[in-house]
């Protein structure tokens, strides 16, 4: 072999393991993802490479997350997607959130005059909303897509059938669920040995997940949402099957509930910022609203010119602003007629703008503004009374993806709670949502549970464009930290200069509203904070690591930079199609 030939056959090499080495950054041509997960990232690269575009390999890590990261996702629960069609040069969305069963009722959660306990609503029936992943894929694929349902399902069986090797935050997050999972025994035979949680190490297979996947695979998005599959789950959700001496709710969800479930084709919320032009997601998701009403607040600041302290300092008081409104007007638009063209006017922000103390925090929660003035609509509704911020739980993935047509997709789905309800529909091999309990348990408020809602979400999946062309995407999990993650990546992307891989890892600060802003773990000793500190920031004593953020950065060269965790849930994965020279190591 001559040396020539060697050399050659190493770089290769080298490239090949540049593209299949699990990285939270990677830089080059051709498409590119994003996700969580090294196998849910390789399966959107295996079917860009096999000519699908961004919205096939999208549906594609989707469906490999089901399987690698089950506890955040999967077909028993639903999500919102954000699409940039290159060929049209616009953006659609794609609504497949949960909707709630037509038996429910606005005092779903209320028991003998009280708010259900929280932990008891979400492991139970009653929790669980009518999934929307399976219709939403579908619809996805055939209105955008350019492969068949079946054929970008195939490394996501691949994957359920050989099976991947568990990490220790995969048996971690088993191990915080062990209490939920050992009430069912097909939950409990998924995911624990001998009632703990499967170690480290092992290799986990979900053969039934396999099945089901193939019965999609051969029969269509309908075979989910009619035939013994849907009979399935209505029996796990009306009559939860349950271990011996362990009884929970069930509820009222109709074969009709699954058979009447459909996608919603939504505008998407539309702002801009600094040049910018950014596209999220609308109602029933208050993350697009919340997160660009928080933007066009601090427009009015030249953060670029201000210490880091006073940026963060000003992000805050923002966000607590945005989330008065959000929590006070955001609803399903089939149900509630939210301001949000009020909420998103520069006037309004003006005016909001004019609260915020710059060298002094809020002492605590503030009230919701007014935005009715700012509405084109001359009726002015009741105005609504302050109330706690509603439990939702943090645990959601995100993923993003790009091809070489210029397509991008930001999508973001969930089942909820870690684990959602904790029920696996048996011997189908995945877990049912509990979405439900993101509605508010007491009535009157605009989300309160109703027949056929959806309940409101902060899912935040954004794309910007610059010059009418893609700049970047960005998302996370997190619940309502969700907005506040998509936030602050977005000031320390586009107003302190970080580059996107920064902004993405530096400490995320959360506040939505409250006596005290939520922080990550080592965060309250550091200088940045006792700095924040004396302009009367407080912070959470209970610190806890927030948001698996992806995202992609279209760079002026015709590159693009992948990007995902880089300590956060045991690391994230990027790959691109074709890695630029100097990523190979």
């Amino acid at each position: 072999m001559t040396r020539l030939l060697r050399a050659s056959l190493l770089l290769v090499l080298l490239a090949g393991t540049a593209v299949h080495a699990k990285t939270p950054v990677a830089r080059g041509t051709g498409g590119a993802a994003a996700t969580i997960s090294e196998q849910a990232t390789q399966s959107a690269i295996t079917i860009l490479d096999q000519g699908g575009n961004a919205i096939d390999a999208a549906v594609a890590a989707a469906a490999t997350l089901g399987v690698t990261d089950p506890f955040s996702c999967g077909i028993g629960g639903g999500g919102f997607m954000v699409v940039y069609l290159a060929k049209d040069q616009r953006v659609i969305t794609i609504d497949h959130r949960e909707m709630a069963p037509a038996a429910t009722t606005p005092t779903f959660f209320i028991e003998d005059g009280k708010e259900m306990d929280f932990d008891t609503a979400v492991a139970s029936g009653l929790s669980i909303g009518v999934p929307g992943t399976v219709r939403g894929w579908d619809e996805a694929l055939r209105r955008y897509g350019t492969m068949s349902l079946g054929q970008v399902l195939a490394p996501a069986i691949k994957v359920a059938d050989e099976g991947f090797t568990v990490d220790a935050n995969f048996s971690n997050l088993v191990e915080r669920n062990e209490r939920k999972f050992t009430r069912f025994p097909a939950t409990a035979s998924l995911y624990l040995r001998n009632g703990k949680a499967i170690p480290a190490g092992t290799r986990l297979r979900n053969p039934d997940l396999a099945r089901t996947y193939r019965l999609l695979a051969r029969d269509g998005a309908d075979a989910f949402y009619e035939g013994p599959l849907a009979r399935a789950i209505i029996d796990t959700v009306n009559q939860p099957p349950t271990a011996p001496g362990v009884s929970v709710r069930g509820s009222r969800m109709t074969l009709a509930d699954l058979a009447n479930y459909e996608a919603r084709l939504r505008l998407p919320v539309h702002s801009t910022y600094r040049g910018y032009d950014l596209y999220g997601m609308s109602l029933p998701s208050s993350g697009g609203v919340t997160v660009f009403e928080a933007l066009n607040l601090l427009e009015g600041y030249d953060l670029a010119s201000l210490p880091r302290t006073q940026v963060e300092h000003l992000y805050l008081e923002a966000s607590r602003l945005a989330f008065a409104d959000r929590d006070a007007y955001l609803a399903d638009p089939e149900f509630v007629d939210a301001p949000v063209a009020g909420l998103l006017s520069k006037d309004y922000a003006a005016q909001r703008r004019s609260l915020i103390d710059a060298s002094r925090a809020a002492s605590g929660p503030v009230t919701a503004g007014d935005p009715y003035p700012f509405q084109q609509d001359p009726s002015q509704p009741l105005r609504p009374s302050p109330r706690a911020l509603q439990a939702e739980s943090a645990h959601t993935t995100h993923l993003t993806v790009s091809d070489k047509h210029g397509n991008v997709v930001a999508y973001t789905f969930t089942i909820e709670d870690w684990g959602g309800s904790g029920m696996v529909v048996p011997s189908y091999g995945f877990l049912l949502n509990n979405e439900l309990t993101d509605f508010d348990f007491t009535p009157p408020h605009p989300n309160i549970p109703e027949p056929g809602k959806r309940p409101r979400s902060s899912m935040a999946p954004t794309i910007a464009l610059k010059d009418g062309k893609p700049s970047f995407s960005i998302g996370s999990p997190g619940g309502s930290t969700i907005i506040t993650t998509v936030l602050q990546t977005i000031v320390n992307y586009v107003d302190l200069g970080m580059p996107m891989d920064q902004a993405i890892d530096a400490p995320r600060l959360s506040q939505r509203n409250g006596e005290v802003t939520d922080i990550e773990p080592g965060f309250a000793d550091s200088a940045q904070a006792k700095a924040l500190a004396h302009l009367g920031q407080r912070w959470s004593d209970q610190a806890e690591e927030i948001g698996a953020a992806n995202a992609l950065v279209f760079n002026a060269d015709g590159t693009v930079t992948a990007v995902s965790e880089g300590h956060r849930h045991g690391v994230g994965s990027a790959q691109v199609q074709q890695p630029a020279q100097h990523e190979i190591r």
